[in-house]
C-alpha cells in the first residue's frame, strides 16, 4: 500500500470546478490569480489518458500528456503544482489507477468524475452513471486510495431520497478518500432546479471528512461575498464554483469583480502564453460574453477562426516576452532563455536574454526581476525588427525616447545590438528610456 501525501488541505477552500473545455490550463491559471486556492482540470476520460506520453516541454516550460496522434490532451506548469486535481472520467478501477500513476507527479490530487449527467461522461458507465453502482464506486476510489501518492476525491450528485444518500457518502467515506464533492441536484435536474443546500448540509453534519459544496452558481453566487454566504446555507468545509467562474473567473476575488473586458484580455494573454487552441479560446471567451455575443466585438469573436482573429476582436497587451516566445516557436528555436542579476548598491536587476545562441541586454536597470527580463525581450524583438508589444503589429513602437548608456557618445552606437559572449557584464550597450512611463508598467 502507498501511503497518500496529504499536502492539499480541502478546508476553508475556495474551488475553481472541474468544466468540460473550460477548465484548462489558461482558466486554472487565470482562477488561481483572482484568488482561487484549488483548480480542477476539465474531466478526462481514462481510455484517452492511458494512451498518452508525458512530454516536458521546455518551449512553454510545460508538463504535457500527449495522445499518439500527436494532441495535447492535458497540459500543466509548475505555478499549478500544487493546487491542481486531475479529474478523470472512469469506470474501471485499475484504468484510473494507471491514469492516477501517470499524472501523479504533476498534480496536486486526484479526483473521479461521479456526477456529470451528460452523454459524453455516462456512456460506458462513467460520471453520474456511477451513482447507481456502489460497488463499482468503492472498488475504483480504494483502489486509487491504496494506490496512488496523492489525495483522492470524487464528485457525486445527490439521490432522489436522502436516505439513500446519506448511505452512499458514508460508504465513499469508509474508502478512505480526502473529501467529497457534492453537487446538491439530482442526476436528472439541470441549473433551472434549485440546488438542495439542506441535502448538502445533512450530508456534512454526517461525514468527518471534508464536504465541498457545489451547485449555486444560478441561484446563490453571483458575487465574492455569496460564497461565503454558500458555505453556510450547506454547512460545507468549502465551496466548489463552476459557472459563475467561467462567466467571470474574477469572482474569487475578494475586492470584488473585475471588468469582463480586462478579465477576458488576461485569458488572452495566458492562451498565448501556454499555446491554447484557438477554438479552445473562443470557446471560453463565448462563455465569459453571453448575452454581449450579439456586440461588434462579440460577432467578430464568433466568427474568429484563428489565434490572431481572436487578439484582434479582444487586443490584450501581449508582453515583449510572450512576443518574443511565440516568434521562437515560429521560428522552431529553442525557448529564450533569462539570467537576470541584482546590483547590491541600489538592488536594482538587468537580465541577459538568449536567443538562438545570441545574447540580448538592456542600459535600463529596473525595480523587479520581472521588468528587467521584459526589457531584455524588447532588445531582442528590437533587434530582429520584431513588433514588441501587440501581436499583429506591422512593426516595432518604438516610441521611447532613448537613454545613452555613461560611456557611449550620444550619437554613436545603435539603440539595440548583440552581446557578445564574455562581455556579458561589461558596459551596458543598450539604451531604454528613462523619466518617462515604462512601457513595462503593469505587466
Amino acid at each position: 500500500m502507498i501511503l497518500n501525501s496529504l499536502s492539499l488541505c480541502y478546508h476553508n477552500k475556495l474551488i475553481l470546478a472541474p468544466m468540460v473545455r473550460v477548465g484548462t490550463l489558461p482558466m486554472r491559471l487565470l482562477a488561481l490569480d483572482y484568488g482561487a486556492d484549488i483548480v480542477y482540470c476539465e474531466e478526462l476520460i481514462d481510455l484517452k489518458m492511458i494512451q498518452c506520453k508525458r512530454v516536458v516541454n521546455e518551449v512553454l516550460s510545460t508538463v504535457d500528456f500527449v495522445a499518439p496522434d500527436d494532441r495535447v490532451v492535458f497540459r500543466t506548469c509548475e505555478r499549478e503544482q500544487n493546487r491542481v486535481v486531475f479529474q478523470m472520467g472512469t469506470s474501471d478501477a485499475e484504468r484510473a489507477l494507471a491514469v492516477a500513476r501517470l499524472v501523479e507527479n504533476d498534480v496536486a490530487g486526484i479526483d473521479v468524475n461521479m456526477g456529470c449527467p451528460k452523454q459524453y461522461s455516462t456512456k460506458g458507465g462513467m460520471g453520474a452513471a456511477l451513482l447507481s453502482d456502489p460497488d463499482k464506486i468503492e472498488k475504483i476510489l480504494s483502489t486509487l486510495v491504496k494506490g496512488t501518492r496523492r489525495p483522492v476525491t470524487c464528485k457525486i450528485r445527490i439521490l432522489p431520497s436522502l436516505e439513500d444518500t446519506l448511505s452512499l457518502v458514508k460508504r465513499i467515506e469508509r474508502t478512505g478518500i480526502a473529501a467529497i464533492a457534492v453537487h446538491g441536484r439530482k442526476r436528472e435536474e439541470r441549473p433551472q432546479h434549485p440546488v438542495s443546500c439542506e441535502v448538502i448540509k445533512a450530508i456534512a453534519d454526517t461525514l468527518s471528512i471534508p464536504v465541498i459544496a457545489n451547485g449555486g452558481s444560478h441561484d446563490h453566487i453571483q458575487q465574492y461575498s455569496d460564497i461565503e454566504d454558500f458555505r453556510q446555507a450547506t454547512a460545507a468545509s468549502s465551496v466548489m464554483v463552476a459557472r459563475a467562474a467561467m462567466w467571470n473567473p474574477s469572482i474569487f476575488l475578494k475586492e470584488g469583480l473585475r471588468p469582463l473586458e480586462e478579465v477576458m484580455q488576461k485569458y488572452i494573454r495566458y492562451a498565448v502564453q501556454y499555446d491554447n487552441h484557438y477554438t479552445n479560446t473562443k470557446y471560453c471567451l463565448c462563455q465569459m460574453l453571453r448575452e454581449q455575443l450579439e456586440s461588434p466585438q462579440g460577432r467578430l469573436l464568433h466568427a474568429a477562426q484563428s489565434s490572431r482573429e481572436i487578439w484582434r476582436a479582444y487586443p490584450a497587451q501581449i508582453t515583449p516576452k510572450m512576443c518574443l516566445l511565440e516568434w521562437c516557436r515560429r521560428e522552431k528555436l529553442a525557448q529564450p532563455v533569462y539570467e537576470t542579476v541584482q546590483r547590491p548598491l541600489d538592488r536594482l536587476f538587468s537580465s541577459i536574454v538568449t536567443v538562438a545562441e545570441q545574447k540580448y541586454q538592456s542600459t535600463l536597470w529596473d525595480k523587479s526581476k520581472k521588468l528587467a527580463e521584459q526589457a531584455a525581450a524588447i532588445v531582442c524583438l528590437r533587434s530582429q525588427g520584431l513588433p514588441e508589444g501587440r501581436l499583429g503589429e506591422e512593426s516595432p513602437s518604438l516610441h521611447k525616447r532613448k537613454r545613452e548608456a555613461p560611456d557611449q557618445d550620444p550619437g554613436g552606437p545603435r539603440a539595440q545590438e548583440l552581446a557578445q559572449p564574455g562581455d556579458l557584464c561589461k558596459k551596458p550597450f543598450v539604451a531604454l528610456g528613462s523619466g518617462e512611463e515604462s512601457p513595462l508598467e503593469g505587466w
